[in-house]
């Protein structure tokens, strides 16, 4: 189930990036990783993605189109959808953080990951991402990141014919870089999935599919935050 997990939010990586890349497996913190001897830990998370429908399995422009209308009113509620906590996920970290022991930096602006250069040091744990020169620019030893890649609802199709109901969907990656070595001392995916409990399709509100969704974004924002706890 773990590996079936990592391969999809991987597949769905590589279609933001446009290029194939080795699925990072997940690697479990360290129980002094977060102690006074960790240094100063900064904390970070990528731009909130918009609330957004995806219909994987479209797979020509005219099936796009067909799911896209025939989702049109889902389409325009869940934009309407805002992130509720997810905003106050760098604090809640840090809090946890400094419960530990170590010393919590919150890095205010949104970390772009993709403006990163690559790394040229390649092997397991490594980021793909060379994430050293923060190390300098923020005055810390190591970073926490929280990137979250879609937040919405996702439908399956097989071409023009859904093959599911929507459900609430919350696909990211939480994970702490070793910013002296580029390495990843914690790396967890984050793929929380929710069908509506009653009747979905309930336009123009969607109270069954907006309740799970509600639930998604509590379900994720505790996967992000549970490892730091432990």
């Amino acid at each position: 189930m773990k590996l079936r997990l990592v391969a999809t939010l991987a597949t769905f990586a590589a279609l933001l990036t446009g290029c194939a890349v080795a699925p990072q497996l997940p690697v479990p913190m360290a129980p002094d990783t977060l102690s006074a001897k960790g240094g100063r830990i900064g904390v970070a998370m990528s731009a909130l993605p918009a609330t957004e429908t995806r219909f994987p399995g479209t797979g020509c422009l005219l099936c796009i189109a067909a799911a896209s209308m025939a989702n049109s009113k889902l389409t325009t509620h869940t934009r309407t959808l805002g992130p509720e906590d997810l905003p106050k996920l760098k604090q809640q970290a840090a809090e946890l953080i400094r419960k530990k022991g170590a010393e919590a930096v919150i890095i205010e602006e949104p970390l772009v990951v993709s403006d990163l250069p690559s790394a040229s040091q390649k092997g397991p744990n490594q980021s793909l991402k060379d994430f050293t020169a923060l190390k300098a620019k923020y005055g810390v030893d190591k970073l926490v990141v929280f990137e979250i890649l879609f937040l919405g609802m996702q439908r399956s199709y097989s071409s023009y014919i859904p093959t599911s109901d929507p459900k609430a969907t919350l696909l990211g990656f939480g994970y702490l870089v070793n910013l002296s070595n580029n390495s990843f001392e914690w790396f967890a995916p984050v793929n929380i999935v929710k069908s509506s409990e009653g009747a979905w399709d309930e336009a123009p509100a969607f109270p069954g599919l907006t309740n799970a969704y509600y639930q998604t974004v509590e379900a994720g924002k505790d996967a992000f935050l549970k490892p730091l706890a432990d």
